[in-house]
């Protein structure tokens, strides 16, 4: 397919956004050479700006000048993630423009420390909203029972936003809820919904990585063939199940008369967005998580490498359909197999917030053991 896939896949009803940003690929013109070969939009998360800042110079300077004027690790932080992604957004206005706001987004995350606090979650999406001052950013809300709240504030506000750390079916349904509370209400405001987009970030090789260490581990212990079977058939199958059912309901919530209604007033669909795309298995695919995903009125996200393999020898063939015959006898057989699927998605979420929690932490650390050294 040489280096038409990404496009390809886009004409389909797929956009393709990076899971990366740093100061260095913005400048150096590496990002805009993705974007000539179909990229649509970006990621960013503090763990990426960790290793962004900490891998080269590109950022001493305006940690330099920050710190000398008496600016804290955050303060600076905000600086540096605010700046790369106005920079980026400015790249990718173009192709927003192009996709008359389909796509052409970069995702800043809102502090993660916020994800079990409504008010505070509301407050510092607004803050950076207004600081930002780009139509094409969207701002990360984890999808946890206070982020629900925040959601649909935001979106009443007319702000974009990205909902990450999506495991579960249930998250996804509260998920779009929420979308759809928020747009009522901007419309009641008289706000104009044809401004406001949304996605759905539905995480899923992580749900594979910790399905498939139960399912080895009844393996080792079953004496029973026959169970032991279907154990190891399931592996590499479950996370692409559980997202079937996800964006089963995408398809249903999208469709309902409630919807119509709304998108008749200019609202549009909260596209899905399948993330943690990357290949965990090295027994699997390399692109497993895209060529298993492929569905109209989607978007995923990946690594550098992910993109570059789909380049290289990705097939754009419809995989998600209205048909979740499969996916359910998949999760059905986990079932029976004494394993719940609900109880890894919460057990994920918990380890997500955790984990993005800690995240800031390091690149907060990673800020200020940079400015002693200035």
């Amino acid at each position: 397919m040489g280096d038409q896939a990404i496009r390809e896949l886009a004409a389909f009803g797929q956009s393709v956004w990076l899971d990366a940003i740093s100061r260095a690929m913005i400048k150096n013109g590496r990002l805009q050479s993705l974007i000539d070969l179909g990229l649509s939009g970006m990621t960013s998360n503090p763990t990426i700006f960790d290793h962004a800042v900490a891998s080269g110079a590109d950022y001493d300077d305006q940690i330099r000048s920050l710190r000398r004027r008496g600016a804290s690790a955050f303060d600076i932080y905000d600086e540096l993630t605010t700046t790369d992604v106005r920079d980026a957004a400015d790249l990718f206005r173009p192709v927003h423009e192009r996709t008359e706001g389909l796509d052409g987004y970069v995702s800043l995350e809102i502090n993660p420390k916020l994800a079990d606090d409504t008010p505070g979650t509301i407050a510092e999406g607004l803050r950076l909203f207004r600081k930002v001052g780009r139509p094409n950013v969207m701002f990360k809300v984890p999808a946890t029972e206070a982020g629900y709240g925040a959601i649909e504030e935001l979106t009443a506000a007319g702000v974009n936003v990205n909902i990450t750390l999506i495991f579960s079916t249930r998250q996804y349904h509260e998920t779009a809820e929420a979308y759809l509370r928020g747009i009522r209400r901007l419309i009641e405001a008289q706000g104009d919904p044809r401004k406001v987009r949304s996605v759905a970030s539905v995480f899923v090789s992580r749900i594979d990585t910790a399905v498939d260490a139960e399912l080895e581990g009844l393996m080792a212990r079953e004496t029973d063939p026959r169970r032991k079977a279907r154990a190891g058939a399931l592996r590499g199958r479950v996370a692409v199940a559980n997202t079937h059912l996800c964006y089963a309901d995408f398809r249903r919530i999208f469709a309902a008369a409630e919807f119509r209604g709304l998108a008749g007033r200019g609202a549009t669909v909260q596209r899905p967005l399948w993330g943690s795309t990357s290949t965990k298995n090295p027994a699997y695919s390399d692109i497993k998580y895209i060529e298993e995903l492929i569905a109209k009125d989607t978007v995923n996200t990946t690594p550098e490498k992910t993109f570059f393999a789909f380049l290289d020898h990705g097939r754009v063939v419809e995989a998600l359909t209205g048909d979740v015959s499969g996916a359910n006898e998949a999760l059905g057989s986990l079932a029976g197999l004494g394993l719940s699927i609900d109880a890894v998605c919460a057990g994920l979420l918990e380890d997500g917030v955790r984990a993005f929690d800690k995240s800031l932490d390091d690149l907060l650390q990673t800020i200020d053991r940079k400015a002693g050294t200035l």
